[in-house]
């Protein structure tokens, strides 16, 4: 198989609490991994690390094949909480902004913009979109700069049942652009309707990883799982 991201006893410490315990992923490229975990499990903990955002306190983390280093931000795209939109800018604009940043070209906003379907937005305001619209924009601010790896913290937070559907056809899509997923989330039914493979995070420990198969009942999975964690820690 062939890697996009490999982490090794990955760990995360906040003065005297650890977060984030010896937590050791493999995510295969153009697939859409789902971290998964009850809140204050380390889902964003870890997301953070392997989008620079955090520093590991130990641990090590591997891009393409190469050990992590602030360079390989230019093929990581993430959306971590909330967007960073300007409510008084159209979704084009918006963009544009970050594209100035980046050198990216006027052309990269008009694919993204189509990718996320929100090409017909015109000129309404980003503070005039619903929650799911303004979601597809912190993914299109994402996508600018071409990433390998698209990083996704609960993108699904708030969604009605038709923003969820249509992140759920939009997720699905990258693998086929040569993008690879990997998302947070606690909602089990989305990430099994969603991704390939799974890792349940529980208390800063990863759990289990593995493949989601057709049929299987994740919740159940993950129940048994969380039951293992605490009669672990007795």
């Amino acid at each position: 198989m062939d890697m996009i991201l490999q982490t090794a006893n990955l760990c995360k410490n906040f003065r005297k609490q650890c977060a984030v315990s010896n937590v050791s992923l493999c995510v295969e490229k153009n697939t859409v991994f789902g971290l998964l975990g009850a809140n204050g499990a380390g889902k964003s903990t870890v997301l953070k690390m392997i989008a620079g955002i955090l520093k590991p306190s130990s641990g090590t983390i591997d891009f393409d094949g190469q050990p992590w280093t602030r360079e390989v931000l230019g093929d990581i795209g993430a959306f971590i909480e909330t967007p960073p939109v300007y409510g008084n800018l159209t979704a084009y604009e918006n963009l544009k902004v970050k594209a100035i940043l980046l050198g990216v070209k006027e052309e990269r906003i008009r694919e993204v913009l189509d990718i996320v379907g929100l090409a017909d937005t015109g000129k309404k305001r980003a503070g005039q979109f619903s929650l799911g619209m303004r979601q597809r924009l912190g993914i299109a601010l994402a996508l600018l700069n071409e990433p390998k790896l698209l990083i996704l913290d609960e993108p699904a937070n708030g969604l009605d049942p038709a923003g969820i559907l249509e992140l759920r056809g939009l997720l699905r899509g990258f693998p086929a652009r040569g993008i690879t997923v990997l998302l947070s989330s606690h909602i089990l039914s989305e990430v099994q309707q969603t991704a390939d493979h799974i890792g349940i995070l529980s208390e800063g420990v990863l759990k289990y990883s593995g493949k989601v198969n057709p049929g299987e009942d994740l919740e159940t999975l993950f129940m048994e799982t969380a039951k293992k964690s605490k009669g672990e820690g007795r």
